[in-house]
């Protein structure tokens, strides 16, 4: 069967032109070939004109899921509890949830078992993360910082008691918060007192 070779590709994730050439067949009849292998549960849809196989879905591991993250929507990187829990600073994380902070708009893409959540900061906040393994991830202050700003405008839910702060350098998140509002600065000095960071 045809989706034994595409299972078998090296590639993760397929575009049309992979399907093209992997089977040997015009983009046309990729088009209509994967639309019926989404039908027929032999193909997932990710996103238009990218697909993947469901066995190789099921073996996605975290870095492959936040790669995935990147290419759902352009522009964003992974932040907040997903970020903080990645880099054992946090040991709270949505179970089938993965968070990114995204500059086109706030969305929610579910993918079989996995919500992937697309939350919009704005423009002049759209920095500190770096490129690690092929995805886009915050830097461990600038992931707290998103979750700061964010929670202290009532747009996130944050589970600060799970945090643990030692692994956070507080001059580097202060310098991130500078660069908010007055409400999230203050909420911020309300969270160094209460956890004595």
């Amino acid at each position: 069967m045809r989706t034994i070779v595409l299972n078998n590709s090296n590639k993760i994730i397929l575009s049309i032109e992979d399907i093209s050439k992997i089977l040997s067949i015009s983009k046309e009849s990729a088009k209509v070939t994967a639309n019926r292998y989404v039908q027929n549960d032999q193909l997932i849809r990710l996103k238009r004109n990218y697909y993947i196989t469901p066995t190789k879905y099921e073996n996605l591991k975290e870095e492959d899921l936040f790669k995935l993250a990147n290419m759902l929507q352009v522009p964003s990187y992974i932040s907040f509890m997903s970020a903080l829990s990645y880099y054992n600073i946090s040991t709270q994380q949505v179970q089938g949830v993965i968070e990114s902070a995204a500059l086109k708009r706030t969305k929610n893409i579910n993918v079989e078992n996995i919500e992937f959540r697309f939350i919009l900061i704005k423009e002049g906040l759209y920095s500190d993360f770096i490129m690690k393994k092929d995805f886009f991830i915050a830097t461990p202050e600038k992931s707290l910082a998103d979750a700061v700003y964010l929670t202290s405008l009532s747009r996130y839910s944050c589970d600060f008691e799970a945090i643990d702060f030692s692994k956070i350098n507080k001059q580097k998140v202060n310098l991130i918060i500078e660069q908010t509002n007055k409400k999230t600065i203050s909420f911020w000095k309300d969270l160094c007192k209460r956890y004595k960071i």
